[in-house]
């Protein structure tokens, strides 16, 4: 056999399994936002945790650590779905300004702006939509909280 025969015989193998290589790559999974989304979930309980308030404030607080945790559950579940390494603790997108309640709501803003992300996975909606829908309630009563602390605050 000629030079030029293994050549093209040895191209051709390549071309013919270059599509299995490729699908045996491990594909990220489809909504990558949501590892940052759980960072930024554990940073709003911890603040909602460890630094009481007064009566009023901790049953609201209760209420959006509740909400928090469920909310990690749901987003656990589709980024295993997706994926991804759910042991994986990217930094945490809140700055260190304000209250610990303004920062424990912006940390679940920016948890809900990750979440809300188109999901490509059929799988994880249903997932996803509960997700939010516990983020919602959980900012619901960080807020509440915030505002029942000015008031009491006499601002």
């Amino acid at each position: 056999m000629s030079s030029r025969t293994r050549l093209a015989a040895l191209s051709l193998a390549v071309a013919a399994f270059a599509p299995l290589i490729a699908c045996a790559q491990p594909l990220p999974g489809a909504h990558p936002a949501y590892l940052h989304a759980l960072t930024d979930l554990r940073a709003a309980r911890w603040m909602l945790y460890h630094q009481p308030g007064d009566d009023k404030v901790f049953a609201e607080e209760d209420v959006g650590i509740r909400e928090i945790d469920a909310t990690i559950a749901e987003i656990k579940a589709a980024a295993i779905d997706d994926g991804k390494d759910i042991g994986d603790h990217p930094n945490v997108d809140v700055h260190e300004h304000g209250s610990r309640l303004l920062r424990a709501i912006e940390s679940l803003e920016k948890a809900k702006a990750d979440i809300s992300r188109e999901e490509d996975n059929p799988q994880s909606r249903q997932l996803r939509h509960r997700a939010l829908e516990h983020l919602d309630r959980a900012i619901h009563a960080a807020k509440s909280a915030h505002a029942h602390w000015l008031k009491d605050m006499g601002r």
